[in-house]
């Protein structure tokens, strides 16, 4: 089987591109974030059907965390993950503040942290005996 290789040349949709470089599991998913202004390509929003190019900035937003990407390749179909990683580069400031800030969420109360879950019963009983005071 031949191994695809990375179409740098031309342009390509914008929707299509964060598919094939494995940023939203589908289409639908990436124009619903370009629609809803979490994708911007070189600091001006766009709509999903705007062309890009190798060497144009992208700064995809998924709260928490955002992206400062710039594009180096393009690729008409969705290839495995190591080769959608070579579709682009992740500025050094966009990793060091993601890194940053996924420490700081690490480090936050586990009250205050979103991977606890559901209260249990004893959690429960406090929630209420704490509302019921006045």
């Amino acid at each position: 089987m031949a191994k695809k290789e990375v179409v740098s040349d031309e342009s390509q949709r914008l929707d299509k591109w964060l598919w094939a470089a494995r940023f939203y599991k589908t289409r639908s998913l990436a124009v619903e974030a370009i629609n809803g202004g979490k994708v911007h390509l070189n600091n001006n929003r766009v709509k999903p059907s705007r062309t890009i190019k190798p060497d144009d900035i992208l700064t995809i937003s998924k709260p928490p965390y955002e992206h400062v990407i710039t594009v180096l390749g393009l690729n008409k179909q969705r290839r495995p993950a190591v080769e959608a990683q070579q579709l682009y580069c992740e500025s050094e400031e966009s990793i060091a503040k993601r890194e940053l800030l996924q420490q700081q969420i690490k480090d936050q109360p586990l009250g205050f942290r979103h991977d606890k879950g559901r209260p249990n019963k004893r959690d429960r009983r406090h929630i209420i005996k704490f509302t019921r005071q006045e």
